[in-house]
Order: structure tokens, then C-alpha cells, then sequence
């Protein structure tokens, strides 16, 4: 394998025993409801200028070897070719743009449009090569919650992988007209998606209770299944995040555009906090991360988090046009806040049960303290239309509402600081996801009217950008709504069961 020492995983909240990386993947969420995280960070033992000659693929088993250390060089080598392929409209995988005075990583190219799926291309396989090596019979029963763009990229990762089922849901109204198409549309007799009439966060909560009754799972044991989850809670989704940095790094140092051991800046757009955790992973790897700047939207609990130490998710919840970023639940802060107490479980716990029970915890002034690389700031939705807007009439270069939030407060941070170490702005989706705010921004006149008219604003941004529209967006304009089902908060279990057939 070449990694030195196995890593074992344990719960961030303490009260669960240690597990390899195959069964962490495999539970998702640790029996007493934190989430895993490595018993060490492990550094990497490639060089940065061996990385730097390397294919994403290369990259991805170099990162991937190192935290699933449970995983044969063959196994993960063959999770990696089936997840790195010809779903990506290019052989790079994740290219570099140089755009206004920044490098974009651009994470968008594979099928579904957005970062989600440069993990969730590979955790189908990672989840089934784990349940062989576990012997486990059971179906894997993958439940998660999305805020747009993780259900559409689980759906297309998981559908018709046998011994699989996948069931998502969404907010309602809280995704875009061609997030939920997406969805909507997904093939696969294995397949459920349902719209919840909540937000994101009452879907997450409502997934995390199902994934602690223990009386169903007992009842799904019984009949032959088990909860996963493809939510960026699965260690197994985390893990594939951290290749891109390191790759971004290499590609830039493989380019002359940085010397070796240079440090670079992650500016990430953040709402359930798993892709600036991944950059702070990097980082603890040994690669030259300098600040991590965390962008919210105007859902700014992070903003308010990492300025106070105070997380308090009290607040009234706004639907904006980053819908994925609309969170006031960022679950994947559990982690740094774990690392933040010094790996102690207990005490993490503590502040976990607060912001279950009164919906707010604050850290002490030493933890937050030991997190002064991080940065934090937001963007109104007025900020990210007119960053849209002036990059492209300054560059010519599109980018999406969530893309745009970033920019805007890597704009902010360099006013603020005059700080102009190298950056790389973090691009989760393509602008024809978010056609009608991105249209919005760079030809208001053109856009206004109902969301019936979406793919016609797609065909009018393409001509306006003069980019191909992405052959993952002309598939769903013509095609089929195969799920239509609705359901209340409460009925979420009872969702699950008719789909799994089980007693109501």
C-alpha cells in the first residue's frame, strides 16, 4: 500500500469503539451519533514535486492509500479507474483557470454538474468494496439528505449498483428549478427521492433520527438491510475531497505557477463545511495551505461562528440564490470542533448535545484560538450578482452563484488585508445549474419571467459565454419525471419503510 501505519477511525463524540476505514465507510455515522474522523492525519510521502508529474488518478491513490489503509493497492486502484473516467467532460478531471487575479478549480465537470460529484463518483465503489471485504449480505441502504446538489450526484453514483438502494430528500422549494429536475428525472429500479416540506436542515435532522432508531434498524437487519449514508457525514466522501487540493497544488507547481513548498490560500464557498474541512485535511498533510477563507452566504453562521466562537443556529433561515450553501446546520463542523478540544470526545459531545438542545454552543477563547487559519466573511446575494457580473465583462469567464460567494469574499479578504499570497477559489457547480441568477447578473433584461423558461436561458447563456452547453444538461431537458413524491417532516420514516417495503 505504502502507507506505514493502519488508520483507525474513531467517533468525534467518544462513545463508540475504534473502526477501520471499510467500516467506517460502510456505518456513515457512528453508533452514538458523531461522526468519524481519523485516530491521526497522516502526512504524505510523495514529494510535492512527484505529485506534481502525476494524473488526477495518480494524485487520488497517493491522498487515498494514506487514510484507507484497510483498502488493497488493487482494491482502491480499481475504485479510483471506475471513478475517474469518461464522466468527466475532461482528462484533467479538475482543471485550473486562471481568471482575475486567482486560480478557479473546477470542480464541476463531471456528471451531475457539480463538486458533489468528484466523491460521489467514487464512494459507490469504495461503499461496495468495503461490504465485500466486511462480508457483509445485507442491501446497503444509502439515505441522505441534500441541499440540491449531493442527492443529484448520489443518485447518479448509486443507481442500479447492485446491492444498493439509495433514497434522498430535499427541500422542497429550497433547490434550484434544475437541481430538482435533475433529481426528478434519475433512472434506477433502486432509486426514491422525495421532497420534503422543510428546509435542509429539517431533512438532515430528520435523516439523523432514522439513522439512530435502533428499533428499525434492527427491523431492516431482519429483512436484509442496512443504513449507509452518501452525505458528506461518510468518511468515505471526506477522504476524496482532499485529492483536489493536493492536485491543485501539484497542477499549479507543474505549471511554474508557484515554487515548491509556496503556500497557497482555499477560498470555499461553505455550507455543511466538508469541503474547507477536506482543505484543512490537506493541510495537516503537510501540503503549503496558507489561510482557508470560508464563504458563507447570507445564512452567515459560520461568519458568526469563526469571528465569535459562538455557533448559534437561531436565526431566521434565508432562501437565497447559493441554495446549496442554504445550511444553518454545518455538520461537518462537528470534526474541527472535535480536533479543536483536542481529540476529545467527550467534550465535543457536550457542545453537540447544546446545539441539539438549545441550538447554540460557543467553544472556549483557547479552541478558537488554535483555528485562527481559518478566516471567515459572507456575500449578500447583491455581492455574488455583481461579482458574477464583473469578472465576465472584465475576463469573459462564467461562474455560479455558490462560485461567486467565494469571490466575493476573496475580493473582501484582499481589501481587508492586502494579503496576495496565490489563492485558489474553489468552483463547486457550472453556471448552467444556476442559469437564472447567473443570467441575472450578466443580462438582466434577458432574464426575467417564469422558471418554465430555464432551458431557454441556458441556450441564451451559451451563446453569451460562447461555451458548449454540458451534455449532462441536455439529457434532462427532455427527459421524463419519474418521482413526484412529497412528504411532511414527520413522515419521513414512513417514506422509508413503503420504499423498502417494510410495515408500516
Amino acid at each position: 500500500m505504502g502507507a506505514d501505519v493502519e488508520i483507525f477511525y474513531r467517533s468525534t463524540r467518544g462513545g463508540a469503539d475504534p473502526a477501520t476505514a471499510s467500516a467506517a465507510i460502510l456505518k456513515g455515522l457512528a453508533q452514538d451519533g458523531g461522526l468519524f474522523v481519523p485516530e491521526a492525519i497522516p502526512a504524505l510521502d510523495k514529494s510535492l514535486k512527484e505529485l506534481a508529474g502525476m494524473s488526477y488518478q495518480e494524485v487520488a491513490y497517493e491522498v487515498l492509500k494514506l487514510f484507507l489503509t484497510d483498502f488493497t493497492e488493487e482494491e482502491l486502484k480499481d475504485c479510483i479507474r471506475r471513478a475517474y473516467d469518461e464522466k468527466f467532460d475532461t482528462r484533467e478531471i479538475a482543471p485550473l483557470a486562471e481568471v482575475d487575479g486567482a486560480y478557479y478549480l473546477e470542480l464541476f465537470h463531471g456528471a451531475t454538474l457539480a463538486f458533489k460529484d468528484m466523491a460521489l463518483s467514487i464512494l459507490p465503489h469504495l461503499l461496495t468494496a468495503a461490504a465485500r471485504k466486511n462480508r457483509v449480505s445485507n442491501q446497503i441502504v444509502i439515505l441522505t439528505a441534500t441541499s440540491g446538489d449531493t442527492g443529484k450526484a448520489a443518485l447518479a453514483g448509486f443507481a442500479d449498483v447492485e446491492g444498493t438502494k439509495i433514497l434522498v430528500f430535499y427541500p422542497k422549494n429550497g433547490v434550484s428549478p434544475i437541481q430538482e429536475r435533475q433529481m426528478v428525472t434519475q433512472k434506477g429500479a433502486n432509486a426514491f427521492v422525495a421532497g420534503i416540506h422543510g428546509n435542509f436542515d429539517d431533512a438532515q435532522t430528520g435523516v439523523k433520527k432514522i439513522f439512530s432508531d435502533q428499533a428499525l434498524a434492527k427491523e431492516m437487519e431482519e429483512r436484509g438491510y442496512q443504513f449507509s449514508s452518501a452525505n458528506s457525514i461518510n468518511i468515505g466522501r471526506l477522504a476524496p475531497q482532499i485529492v483536489y487540493y493536493v492536485y491543485a497544488y501539484a497542477r499549479l507547481l507543474a505549471k511554474g505557477k508557484i515554487e515548491e513548498g509556496e503556500p497557497i490560500h482555499a477560498v470555499v464557498p461553505t455550507g455543511n463545511f466538508g469541503n474547507i474541512l477536506a482543505a484543512y485535511y490537506a493541510g495537516k498533510m503537510g501540503l503549503p495551505i496558507g489561510k482557508l477563507l470560508c464563504a458563507s452566504n447570507e445564512n452567515k453562521v459560520l461568519y458568526d461562528f469563526f469571528r465569535t466562537g459562538a455557533y448559534d443556529r437561531n436565526r431566521e433561515f434565508v432562501l437565497t440564490s447559493s441554495p446549496s450553501m442554504d445550511i444553518l446546520i454545518s455538520s461537518n463542523l462537528e470534526r474541527l470542533i472535535y480536533h479543536a478540544a483536542g481529540n476529545d470526545g467527550q467534550r465535543c459531545a457536550r457542545f453537540m448535545a447544546q446545539l441539539s438542545g438549545a441550538g447554540q454552543y460557543e467553544i472556549t477563547r483557547d479552541m478558537l484560538a488554535s483555528l485562527s487559519g481559518f478566516y471567515g466573511n459572507y456575500a449578500t446575494q447583491g455581492e455574488a450578482s455583481a461579482t458574477i457580473r464583473r469578472v465576465f465583462e472584465a475576463c469573459g469567464y462564467v461562474m455560479d452563484t455558490h462560485t461567486a460567494v467565494a469571490a466575493s469574499v476573496y475580493e473582501k479578504y484582499r481589501k481587508e488585508t492586502g494579503d496576495r499570497t496565490k489563492a485558489v477559489v474553489v468552483s463547486t457547480a457550472s453556471p448552467f445549474k444556476f442559469v437564472g441568477s447567473v443570467m441575472k447578473a450578466i443580462a438582466p433584461e434577458e432574464a426575467s419571467g417564469s422558471k418554465a423558461e430555464e432551458f431557454a436561458l441556458i441556450d441564451r447563456l451559451s451563446a453569451l459565454a460562447h461555451q458548449k452547453i454540458p451534455a449532462a444538461m441536455e439529457e434532462i431537458r427532455l427527459a421524463r419525471i419519474l418521482h413526484s413524491r412529497e412528504c411532511e417532516i414527520e413522515e419521513m420514516p414512513r417514506a422509508v419503510r413503503e420504499f423498502l417495503r417494510l410495515p408500516l
